[in-house]
């Protein structure tokens, strides 16, 4: 894969970030430029797809770039809670569902701050970072200035976490990438296989060093 470069990144959890070396780099930390998302949308997305929204806005005040958000479960919560109830042969809402699929988070994005460009969204199943970047590298390659690669994940249902499925909690890590100027992200193959979550990542931003995920990455 190219080198992309890293101009910027922030992240969010819904526990304290304790090994954050820079609050720049905290949303908890930061104001944002506009106001918050509309009372009618923002209630719509739970506190993981607020702090995605809040981040790409932030990362990007002028919904200038093509988005990636990767997320790996989702709005879990809201899936499992109507496959209960489908196995109860109770009614399901509309609302809900329209609101766990892959794509709702960044709808909600697109239709709050009136943002046009192109967003994708994908689970990779664990392979998140590598797909998110992979496909960034693609938005680069066709010439945009710059792409918003995003990393989400919800704290699991009991249910997930017995079956071994987890997650480090609610949270969520944006970068802006480009070719032009940052810190550089390389990539290494290696026989070496890992799933990190969205903590991990910003963990890894904060402090440099290497992160193995499918590939082994590096921040110069």
């Amino acid at each position: 894969m190219m080198n992309l470069l890293l101009e910027d990144w922030l992240a969010w959890s819904a526990d304290e970030m304790h090994f954050m070396l820079d609050s720049h780099h905290d949303l908890s930390c930061r104001q944002g430029p506009e106001p918050p998302l509309p009372a009618m949308l923002r209630r719509r997305l739970d506190a993981t797809g607020r702090a995605v929204s809040d981040v790409l806005t932030l990362l990007d005040p002028e919904q200038t770039y093509p988005i990636v958000h990767a997320s790996r479960h989702g709005d879990v919560k809201s899936s499992l809670a109507m496959l209960q109830a489908l196995a109860a042969n109770e009614p399901l809402s509309p609302a809900k569902f329209s609101m766990s699929v892959h794509n709702a988070v960044l709808g909600v994005h697109s239709i709050a701050r009136n943002n046009t460009r192109s967003m994708q969204a994908l689970a990779a199943c664990g392979e998140e970072l590598d797909a998110m970047l992979l496909e960034a590298a693609g938005y680069l390659l066709e010439g945009h200035e710059a792409v918003l690669a995003i990393f989400s994940d919800g704290a699991m249902p009991d249910a997930f976490q017995a079956q071994g499925v987890g997650s480090s909690g609610a949270s969520c890590v944006g970068l802006r990438l480009s070719l032009r100027h940052g810190r550089q992200l390389k990539a290494e193959a290696t026989g070496e296989r890992a799933e990190p979550t969205p903590l991990d990542v910003a963990r890894w931003l904060a402090h440099g060093g290497e992160l193995q995920a499918r590939q082994r990455w590096s921040l110069a």
